[in-house]
């Protein structure tokens, strides 16, 4: 069995490509803000759930989410939105106020990175994934829970 490179890497810069056109933001914005939201991701959610999530991540896009992770079995689930807004820019560095700008500009990003994630993995593993969110941040995706059928807990 052959291992094919540039099948991972067409599949990892489709999801990019994806970001950035949802967001209308250049590819390398993108790109951050992607790599952001998965790091503040895996920091809040359990090993087990991480496994889960990566299992079905197209393998470009695993090392993203897995780039300088140091796993550990103590995690804070997300409470409220405003911490996972906070951990994502924490995440980005130095570019966080250009890439994430205001909480409705950063909510705005993290929801496109969702929104491609749900074209990626199984709508199982989406639905589990939205239920680790707070319920804050499943009012904010609504409508777009609601267009796919998926019920937060709080819808």
């Amino acid at each position: 069995m052959s291992i094919d490179f540039l099948q991972y890497a067409a599949k990892g810069n489709a999801f990019i490509n994806a970001v950035a056109e949802d967001l209308h933001v250049p590819r390398d914005q993108a790109a951050r803000i992607t790599r952001a939201v998965f790091h503040a991701l895996r920091n809040r959610l359990s090993m087990e759930e991480s496994f889960q999530l990566l299992a079905q991540l197209p393998m470009a896009l695993k090392a993203v989410y897995v780039d300088g992770w140091r796993p550990s079995t103590e995690f804070v689930r997300i409470r409220h939105i405003d911490d996972f807004l906070d951990e994502i820019r924490t995440e980005d560095g130095g570019l966080a106020g250009y890439d994430f700008g205001n909480d409705q500009r950063a909510l705005k990003a993290v929801s496109a990175v969702f929104q491609t994630l749900h074209d990626f993995i199984s709508e199982g593993g989406f639905e589990g994934l939205i239920h680790t969110l707070p319920e804050s941040y499943q009012t904010w995706m609504k409508p777009f829970l609601q267009k796919h059928g998926i019920s937060g807990s709080s819808l």
